[in-house]
């Protein structure tokens, strides 16, 4: 591994818990290896690793960006993932609502009540862990 691919794995263990990239390599194959590495270096090394912004602030962006393209699958990953950036359920809403206005209500609102849901099923895991 590079020195990239040492820091983007760190902070994406940091962001989406270290049982989720665990698995995540345990999955990967030659096949998907590639992209796997590019995640790795681009998103989590390059970008994630920035100290210009929080990662609360990175959260909420892509929190926002992945609500308004519609990308489910991991805009649950990143709504699951708020705790460890330091955003709020507050933070999400909030990014939630520029999604309303800027990409349109129907993303919002598919958005809102896939937060919702994570959300009530964190909150039950809790309860349960009590």
């Amino acid at each position: 591994m590079t020195e990239l691919t040492d820091k983007g794995m760190a902070i994406r263990r940091r962001v989406l818990g270290d049982d989720h990239v665990a698995r995540a390599e345990a999955r990967k194959t030659a096949f998907d290896a590639p992209f796997q590495s590019l995640i790795a270096d681009a998103a989590w090394g390059h970008v994630w690793a920035r100290d210009t912004i929080t990662l609360r602030e990175r959260s909420m962006m892509t929190i926002a960006l992945l609500a308004g393209l519609g990308n489910d699958g991991e805009l649950a990953l990143h709504l699951r993932s708020i705790p460890n950036t330091g955003a709020s359920r507050d933070d999400v809403i909030e990014a939630l609502l520029h999604v309303a206005i800027y990409a349109g209500v129907p993303r919002a609102n598919h958005a809102i009540a896939m937060a919702r849901d994570i959300f009530a099923q964190q909150d039950a895991e809790q309860e349960d862990a009590r």
